[in-house]
């Protein structure tokens, strides 16, 4: 008997999709759940309820569909910023990989707009949310760790923060997001930078298999040997079917130094010129993020500051740590409590946008043009409203980032050396998010003219597309690969069900 359960509230806001095909004498009442008998469903193709209650039909016993005002729903719309959250006619959790076929073949057939969450971090409206049927990979949490092959199989729907958690006991760990909150499956698909990344690659450069659902149905393991596939999921994001499960390889992990750095805006020299100076380190392990916040004092700045071994060399951070800090949390930890300590996950029902800004160094020069934007439009956003927060982030990595793995649909040239540098602000109501989005763009442009100023070559630097604006061309994020993924996109998606739902589309 396949069924789908939801409360009785759900009625009344449904009813009208009841008269597509079942009588109340079809509906089996008790305890307030609803049983549907198998039954060929046929679905108006304008009706996204309707199309909702098709899917309750195909699906097995391990997956549910939840209408509004029901127990499963808002978690399964909820994400981590309001203005990616969205309401859908109905969400789906699937249980299998099976399911996610049905619900896909469904979809593309009656054109229903639909959205596939797994953590809920994006910070683009509409990406992984929709009107029309939420997809919830919420029940998509494997975590298997194989000791003997050296691999770890993860679901989307994990958080890299409890997968580094669970990891600890193991003493090994994978590469993956570097604060709380931010989900498997989304950081990995659009390439994946870690703390780790200059000594070990992206996250996608530590992909050994995708498990796949096509647009189609099919349910695919790609590997290595799927010369096609295994180009575009390497940051070609979701244009190619919903990934169900990823497997990393593993690599031993003891305890890392490092942590959080707070300074006064009175510091912002000394910090400018730690940050410029820390540049020139070429030690794989060590990494730093250098974050310029808005505030009425002026520009404040935290440091991010990580080495992957218990013990950093000597001297390495000495100018950073030397600076003085009214707040500073360093020392040896599990890498778990460190992602822990320097990270912040986004606030409960703020509004937010990411805007990312490639360079190729940070400069005594162009930290000045970070910080000097900052400032600007950090007073300007503020007068308008005074809780809006902005700030930027200078993440300084090794110049061998790209080396580490094969062609991939991101980055789209590994010869070309760019550090994935972010604007990341929040703002409390929608009235503001147009504002907001114009001011990212216009910073990001202010900083592109610093760097091609400040004489890097910044020309075909890629945009990170984690950090991309909604409305960033693809040509800025995937270069000279755009046309090998449309061809990709048109091969492996010839009724375009992934143009149905959000993110970028080839």
């Amino acid at each position: 008997m396949r069924s789908v359960l939801f409360t009785f509230t759900a009625l009344s806001l449904v009813s009208g999709s009841l008269a597509t095909g079942i009588s109340d004498e079809d509906l089996s009442l008790q305890q307030n759940v609803i049983h549907f008998p198998d039954a060929t469903w046929h679905t108006p193709q304008s009706n996204v309820q309707a199309v909702c209650y098709q899917i309750a039909y195909a699906i097995s016993d391990a997956s549910e569909v939840f209408f509004p005002s029901t127990h499963g729903y808002a978690a399964s719309n909820k994400h981590a910023l309001a203005s990616s959250s969205g309401e859908s006619a109905c969400s789906v959790q699937p249980g299998s990989p099976q399911d996610v076929g049905l619900i896909l073949q469904i979809l593309g057939k009656s054109r229903t707009p639909f959205g596939v969450k797994g953590a809920g971090h994006t910070g683009n409206p509409g990406f992984s949310s929709t009107s029309g049927v939420q997809i919830s990979l919420a029940r998509f949490d494997t975590f298997k760790v194989n000791t003997e092959a050296q691999t770890v199989e993860l679901g989307p729907s994990l958080t890299w923060d409890d997968v580094f958690e669970r990891l600890t006991p193991y003493g090994v760990n994978v590469i993956g997001g570097r604060i709380p909150g931010v989900g498997v499956g989304g950081l990995t698909l659009s390439g994946g930078y870690s703390f780790q990344t200059s000594q070990y690659g992206l996250s996608i450069d530590n992909v050994v298999a995708f498990e796949l659902v096509q647009p189609n149905g099919t349910i695919t393991t790609v590997t290595e040997a799927n010369h096609d596939l295994w180009f575009a999921l390497r940051g070609g994001g979701n244009n190619f079917g919903i990934v169900t499960k990823f497997t990393f390889k593993s690599f031993p992990q003891g305890q890392v130094w490092g942590g959080a750095i707070l300074y006064a805006p009175d510091q912002l020299d000394a910090v400018k010129a730690a940050t410029a100076e820390f540049g020139k380190v070429t030690d794989p392990k060590a990494a730093l993020i250098t974050t310029f916040v808005y505030t009425p004092g002026g520009v404040s700045t935290a440091a991010l500051i990580f080495y992957n071994e218990p013990n950093p060399p000597k001297g390495m951070f000495d100018a950073i740590l030397d600076i003085p800090s009214p707040m500073k949390d360093v020392s040896i930890r599990s890498f778990a409590d460190f992602i822990k300590a320097v990270g912040v996950a986004d606030p409960p029902g703020e509004r937010g946008s990411f805007c990312g800004f490639p360079v190729t160094n940070y400069s005594s020069n162009f930290l000045d043009a970070i910080a000097e934007q900052i400032s600007i439009w950090g007073k300007k956003l503020t007068d308008i409203d005074p809780t809006v927060f902005v700030a930027a982030d200078a993440e300084l990595l090794d110049s061998t980032v790209f080396s580490h793995g094969a062609p991939s649909a991101y980055p789209p040239d590994r010869s070309l050396v760019y550090f994935p540098s972010i604007l990341s602000f929040t703002w409390p109501n929608s009235s503001l998010d147009e504002t907001i989005f114009q001011a990212q763009r216009e910073i990001a442009n202010n900083l592109r003219a610093a760097a091609l100023k400040d004489g890097q070559d910044v020309e075909r630097a890629a945009v990170y597309p984690n950090y991309a604006l909604f409305d960033t061309p693809l040509e800025d994020m995937y270069g000279q690969n755009v046309p090998r993924l449309r061809e990709l996109k048109r091969a492996y998606d010839p009724e375009n069900v992934m143009g149905l739902t959000g993110g970028f589309k080839f």
